[in-house]
């Protein structure tokens, strides 16, 4: 593979797209490269919150354009040993600090399998590269939804791992109780495998568990049958669903994961409906914590003073829930209210192999469109949030096109089940 000229081709074609803010001419991130590990020949595309030593690491931020970071993350480091070969570093929302991929300080990025429309966030530029054809696969991290939003908008598959099963050494965090990083790809194969090569114990983060190695083996363990897989779906869900042409793609789903032998089970989720604002009280607070490093002094600029809207938006939100005595009012009954949905969810998940549903409750809007609500950009997430609250594994695998414009079928499954879960997409894939 000639990677000059692939860079030059993705330099030429990204110029439409923009899923790229640095594209890596000079091999910085290619050195110490091993030779002939499990990624070979695959081309990989980080995003720009996931430090690669010697390449620009801004978050998408104007308080980062500076930062050339100074050692590799984790899932780098497991990527080089494995022959992965990085292209350079995806656009994103500010901070991730979003769910379009408009609030980057480089510009909005265009989605590749709907032109014109978002791609989603805040992954936004790694699931455009990865529709676009630009790499095999990308790392994203998922907060709320950050992967899985851009693989739903995007037509590709998403997966968001237990919390801890993949370190979070090198990523520049929206939410530490909240973030993950893990793959983007064209098919669940390529996810799978990647996942297995970033996953693993990392004693220098804390919140990594130290699981069997046979655990990892999640590309080796694949396995489609989905014969007698009991599969929930929420009422609720059709409740929330925005867009008709989405609820008829999630209900055909359904019957085809039904006609290849798995059980449909309707289940309920009570409380759903305060799934959304429990999820932001949360990352408002651990959002404003993670950013008084950015006083101006350290890291370039400060960050009230050059961040975009919506990002000081919530670190002034943050703040004012953080103090003192508005903290038992709103933050501390949001750490109940997450605690109420993980049970909920864990005792729904008891007696099922996965819950399955939408991504999205409406397809992605036109680039530019003015939306003076931030709720209803939060809106996209209603579905999503639910997995990170409950530190449970997500998928998402694509599920068919409304006017053309992708959506994808999200799984989730009990904490730990990653496999599981892998397995019901893989199974859904070969049966689309």
């Amino acid at each position: 593979m000639q990677i000059d000229e692939e860079i030059e081709r993705i330099e030429e074609d990204d110029k439409e797209i923009n899923a790229f803010i640095v594209l890596d001419k000079k091999g910085v991130s290619r050195k110490g490269i091993k030779r002939g590990g499990r990624l070979k020949n695959l081309t990989i595309a980080i995003k720009s919150n996931i430090c690669v030593e010697g390449l620009l690491t801004s978050c998408a931020s104007k308080t980062l354009e500076n930062y050339i970071a100074p050692y590799n993350a984790t899932v780098v480091e497991k990527i080089k040993k494995e022959s992965g070969i990085i292209l350079g570093m995806t656009n994103m929302d500010e901070f991730a600090c979003g769910s379009s991929g408009e609030t980057s300080y480089y510009g909005a990025t265009d989605n590749p399998s709907a032109k014109g429309h978002i791609p989603g966030g805040s992954s936004s530029g790694s699931g455009a590269a990865v529709a676009a054809g630009f790499v095999n696969a990308a790392i994203g991290s998922d907060t709320g939804g950050s992967i899985r939003n851009p693989a739903s908008h995007c037509g590709v598959v998403g997966f968001k791992p237990t919390y801890g099963v993949v370190s979070r050494y090198g990523l520049i965090d929206l939410a530490m109780s909240l973030d993950q990083i893990g793959p983007l790809a064209r098919d669940v194969e390529t996810s799978a495998l990647l996942l297995e090569v970033i996953s693993g114990y990392d004693p220098r983060d804390e919140t990594s568990l130290n699981l069997d190695k046979k655990f990892y083996n999640f590309s080796k363990n694949l396995n489609p049958n989905l014969r007698d897989i009991k599969l929930g779906y929420a009422l609720e869900f059709d409740m929330l669903i925005v867009d008709k042409g989405i609820k008829k793609i999630i209900h055909r789903s359904l019957d085809k994961l039904s006609s290849h032998g798995a059980e449909i089970i309707d289940v309920s989720l009570p409380n759903l409906g305060i799934a959304l604002p429990t999820y932001y009280l949360n990352v408002y607070v651990e959002f404003f914590s993670a950013t008084r490093k950015y006083d101006g002094r350290r890291y370039g600029h400060k960050i009230e003073n050059v961040c975009g809207e919506e990002v000081l938006r919530r670190i002034l939100l943050g703040s004012y829930i953080s103090q003192k005595e508005y903290s038992g009012r709103y933050y501390r009954k949001a750490l109940q209210a997450r605690s109420l949905i993980r049970g909920e969810i864990s005792n729904t998940l008891k007696d099922l192999d996965a819950l399955i549903g939408p991504t999205v409750p409406k397809l992605p809007h036109k680039l530019g469109t003015k939306i003076d609500d931030p709720r209803v950009m939060y809106a996209y997430d209603i579905f999503t949030v639910l997995a990170n609250l409950s530190g449970i594994p997500a998928g998402v695998v694509p599920a068919g096109k409304v006017d053309g414009i992708p959506t994808g079928l999200q799984i989730m499954g009990k904490a730990l089940d990653d496999q599981k879960v892998l397995n019901v997409m893989y199974g859904f894939e070969k049966c689309r």
